[in-house]
Parts: C-alpha cells; sequence; structure tokens
C-alpha cells in the first residue's frame, strides 16, 4: 500500500510537527544547493524555526544576495529617484567645495587670511600674483598697441576727408554766390518797379487834380513893378508912370 496524501494543515503534535520540520528543512536546503549548482543560479534561503533558530543556504554569500535584493525590490519609478536624488546630492557637495575653495583663493590673493599658509604655499600665492601680474602689463601693451595703431589709421585717412570736405565747402559756397546775384537782381527789379509805380502815380494824380495848376494869391507889399496887361492901354496915374498910392511914402 502506498502512503495516502497527507492533508497541508497545521500538525498538533509538537513531536510529529518537529521531525516533519527537520525533514523537509534539510529537503529544502539539498534542493536550493542543486538548484544552485545545476542551474548556476543565486540562492538564497533562510529559515525560522518556531524556537527562533536561524537555518540559511547562500550560494554567493548572504549579504550580497540581500544588497542585490534590496535593489531590485524597489519600482524602476522610485529607484531612478533614488538614483536621480543621489546624483544630484554628490554634485551639490562636490560645488559647495569648490565654491569654498574658490572663495579661500579669493581672500589669498587679496592679501587676507593668510596666517595658516606655510612658507611654500605663500612662495607660491607670490609666483601666482607675479604671473598674473605680467599677464595684465602684456595686455595692457597689446591694447595701446592696438589703439595706436587705429589712430596711426585714422590719421592717415584725415586728409582725404580734410579733401572731401573742402570740395563740398567750395560747392556750397558757389551755390551760396549764385543765390546771392539772383537776389540782387531780384531786388533791382523790385527797387526799379516800385520807382516807375510811384512816377507814374505822380503823374497821373497831377493830371487828374486841375486845381493844382492855379497860382495861388500872394501877398506882396513894398516895391512892386508895374506890367501892363494886354489888351487896351490903360490911362497913366496922376502921380506918373509908376501904380504908386500917393501919400505911402513920406
Amino acid at each position: 500500500m502506498g502512503r495516502g496524501r497527507v492533508e497541508l494543515k497545521r500538525i498538533e503534535n509538537k513531536i510529529n510537527r518537529q521531525v516533519t520540520f527537520s525533514k523537509r528543512r534539510n529537503g529544502l536546503l539539498k534542493k536550493a544547493y542543486e538548484l544552485s549548482v545545476l542551474c548556476d543560479a543565486e540562492v538564497g534561503l533562510i529559515v525560522f524555526s518556531t524556537r527562533g533558530k536561524l537555518y540559511e543556504f547562500a550560494s554567493a554569500g548572504m549579504s550580497k544576495t540581500l544588497e542585490r535584493y534590496q535593489r531590485c525590490s524597489f519600482t524602476p519609478h522610485e529607484n531612478s529617484i533614488e538614483r536621480e536624488t543621489q546624483s544630484w546630492y554628490q554634485e551639490v557637495t562636490k560645488l559647495k567645495a569648490k565654491y569654498e575653495s574658490l572663495q579661500r583663493t579669493q581672500r589669498y590673493l587679496l592679501g587676507e587670511d593668510l596666517g595658516p599658509l606655510s612658507v611654500k604655499e605663500l612662495q607660491n600665492l607670490e609666483n601666482q600674483l607675479e604671473v598674473a601680474l605680467a599677464q595684465a602689463r602684456q595686455r595692457k601693451t597689446q591694447l595701446m598697441i592696438e589703439q595706436m595703431e587705429d589712430l596711426r589709421k585714422k590719421t592717415a585717412v584725415m586728409p582725404l576727408h580734410e579733401r572731401h570736405l573742402g570740395d563740398l565747402n567750395k560747392e556750397l559756397r558757389v551755390k551760396l554766390e549764385a543765390e546771392g546775384h539772383n537776389l540782387k537782381v531780384i531786388q533791382n527789379m523790385w527797387s526799379s518797379n516800385a520807382a516807375a509805380g510811384s512816377s507814374n502815380f505822380s503823374l497821373h494824380s497831377s493830371q487828374t487834380n486841375p486845381m493844382d495848376c492855379t497860382p495861388e494869391p500872394v501877398l506882396q507889399i513894398g516895391y512892386q513893378q508895374y506890367l501892363p496887361a494886354e489888351g487896351p492901354s490903360i490911362p497913366k496915374t496922376v502921380a506918373g508912370e509908376t501904380n504908386f498910392i500917393q501919400g505911402w511914402f513920406p
């Protein structure tokens, strides 16, 4: 007779339960070993008894297998976030250290906080300052040479520019003289027209006003030469040939 099927439930008998645990534990450990050898798989097995005793098997080391398990147990999104956060943290740490180093170097170049430096470090700092000063002077000399070259080119181009300005000045002067001559001609024409108009106006006014031709009466006192009028002769007065009134002079 074959063995009957064992019902999968907790064994109530303590002795039978301990015997079953020992047998199946050994079989499980054996199967794990066979699986790691036959299939070249990384196998890790951990078993705790009811009394808290540990039984384990690891084909590549339990700590290594657990670390691999922890890396693979996260979801891909969480794993990527964790890696990104870790990379940013490392980058911030590097930048912070670099910033502090640059601040120290700047203070050293300004001559501050030189107490902790040794003689060799001070000598290196002096060499750096001398090299920087030489480069600054070289750059300054180069800029001055370039400015002098630009000024030389401008002074070479200046006569041509002045000649061009002189030609323009002559052209403008000729135009102004021509315009001034034309202006004088127009002014002469205006003056002659104005004079002709005034003469015509006086002539016209003299012809149209006949009363201006009659002589105005003049009062004369004293000696006057008598001029006989044309026509019948006028008899002479008793006083003589003159027309003085008798008794005018004593």
